[in-house]
């Protein structure tokens, strides 16, 4: 079978060396993936380069408060990540999950303990039939692959179809998700810990807008877990405590 279909890397595509490998990723795009690692900012769960205290906070959510209780990322968002997500995101390939698996099950899940429900960020139903899936409903079922019963990728709806975020500051991002989202379980929804999953964590705006309409239908608290999270410079980053 190696023979005639030899393993390739699902990131890169490339042989494994001598025709043999486990047929997830080759060493050069393990090694080019950055896990991250304490101390995170409390609530945004960006990387602080210092914390001498409990409960640290970055500039940032000191200054403006995100609606969620905390969030949390797996790994920095460079290159073999960055492939691995357009390739599922833009192209569909479900090869890649198994490498999703190798990096999440590496992921302390100990903070999403108390979650009642998990409500991915969804896509407007245009975007789904043109992408064929949504990558955070898979890499929700990922995350909670021992408690996918609480997964709900029905919950919560995007009602406008809006550009893409890329290229836009924060302030346009939170103007262009105004109003985009809308909880269709209020009931369910209502008193319960929420966990919100996405692939990538970049100024925090799409779950931020997503867990404002949460906590406004009455949850009792949101937490965010993604892949990935991009290295946004902020100014403030000095540490509050």
């Amino acid at each position: 079978m190696n023979i005639l279909l030899p393993p390739l890397c699902t990131v890169c595509g490339a042989k494994f060396p001598g025709g043999e490998g486990n047929g997830v990723m080759c060493e050069e795009c393990r090694g080019g993936i950055r896990f991250l690692v304490p101390p995170f900012c409390r609530l945004c769960g960006m990387e602080l380069y210092e914390a001498d205290g409990q409960n640290p906070l970055c500039g940032e959510c000191l200054k403006n408060p995100p609606p969620y209780l905390l969030a949390r990322s797996v790994v920095r968002y460079g290159a073999p990540v960055q492939k691995m997500i357009h390739k599922i995101k833009y192209g569909a390939d479900l090869s890649i999950i198994p490498g999703f698996a190798e990096l999440i099950v590496r992921f302390d899940m100990t903070e999403f303990a108390d979650i009642d429900c998990v409500v991915p960020v969804p896509l407007h139903l245009k975007r789904l039939r043109s992408r064929g899936l949504n990558q955070a409903v898979l890499l929700a079922r990922l995350f909670f692959a021992d408690r996918l019963a609480l997964v709900h990728p029905d919950w919560l709806t995007r009602t406008r179809n809006t550009p893409p975020q890329t290229g836009l500051n924060k302030r346009a991002r939170r103007g262009n998700l105004r109003g985009a989202f809308q909880v269709q379980k209020t009931g369910a929804i209502r008193g319960a810990v929420v966990c919100l999953v996405d692939d990538v964590f970049t100024t925090g705006t799409t779950v931020g807008e997503c867990g404002r309409i949460i906590m406004d239908s009455g949850a009792r608290a949101v937490k965010v877990i993604t892949l990935a999270r991009v290295d946004v410079p902020r100014r403030g980053r000095r540490l509050r405590y």
